[in-house]
């Protein structure tokens, strides 16, 4: 009998968009607790966990982006960088195994900087993992981030200052490369931000376009998708702005059911890509079928 298996094959999916290679690159997953959901009774969130066939407390896919277009390489985020579970971290082995080097990718953009989405900006050491890449983000991201009167109020949103603390430490060894950039802005060929605020003040969010195809990278607009869509009002105990938050979740709902958008989205089940479909009951998450001839 052959030998058995040890481990997964690498966390990769390709997507095609018009002439732009899109590829998922998992950084693994998290397992956290269910008490960061608000709005919604603990015992609703175990009932949709569970007929939904998922653990709880939850599970919780982290994907990064990578962006192959024009003979360039951009990703988007970086994944939890090995400072939080064991089960993360996971975006550069499965990177290599893309044939991708660090030194290759000349743009790293971001949808915000929670740790989840921007730990592997610098290794241990604060040196910069992508020596060659600009790093690119919404204008009030990084003002938030070094806003001290938000650290110093940031302990009623979950996130506290050891968040901040952890922010500056990945951006500075790209102080002299950074692209700020406001709403609808393009960031990298065939790529404009969408300004998504309410997770954070600067969370984005990225259409891709080429042709007559297009693909949204919609950040965190939800978290826990079984609970989520479902019930868009449930926001996080890390929105920085909970009502906004749920307000431009609910608009991102319309806009891509209405216009049969496909996404993907950091937390959407791995490889994260998928459609809304809406009807009498509200929402439902389609993902989409694999095709091995993207």
């Amino acid at each position: 009998m052959p030998p058995l298996p040890t481990e997964q094959v690498p966390g990769l999916h390709h997507l095609r968009v018009g002439e732009i290679v899109v590829t998922a690159v998992s950084d693994g997953f998290l397992n956290a607790s269910n008490a960061v959901l608000q709005n919604i009774a603990p015992e609703e969130i175990d009932r949709l966990l569970t007929e939904s066939f998922r653990p709880t407390p939850r599970r919780t896919s982290v994907n990064t982006f990578l962006i192959r277009a024009g003979g360039r390489a951009a990703l988007v985020d970086t994944g939890c960088g090995g400072s939080l579970q064991a089960s993360a971290g996971k975006m550069l082995g499965n990177l290599a195994a893309a044939g991708v080097a660090p030194g290759e990718i000349d743009t790293v953009l971001l949808t915000h900087l929670h740790p989840d989405h921007s730990n592997a900006l610098a290794d241990a050491s604060g040196q910069a993992i992508f020596p060659g890449a600009t790093l690119g983000m919404h204008a009030a991201e990084l003002a938030y981030w070094e806003d001290d009167g938000a650290a110093s109020r940031a302990g009623a949103s979950g996130q506290g200052v050891p968040y901040f603390a952890a922010a500056r430490t990945q951006v500075a060894p790209y102080r002299d490369r950074l692209a700020l950039f406001a709403d609808g802005a393009e960031i990298f060929p065939g790529v404009t931000a969408v300004h998504l605020p309410g997770h954070t003040p600067g969370h984005c969010g990225y259409l891709i376009a080429s042709g007559e195809d297009s693909l949204l990278i919609w950040g965190d607009i939800v978290h826990v998708p079984e609970v989520q869509v479902a019930r868009p009002e449930v926001t996080m105990q890390f929105d920085v702005d909970p009502a906004q938050a749920a307000e431009t979740r609910r608009r991102v709902f319309d806009r891509v059911a209405a216009d049969r958008q496909r996404f993907v989205g950091m937390h959407v089940h791995f490889p994260g890509c998928a459609r809304l479909a809406k009807d009498a009951q509200g929402y439902r998450l389609v993902p989409e079928a694999r095709d091995l001839a993207f």
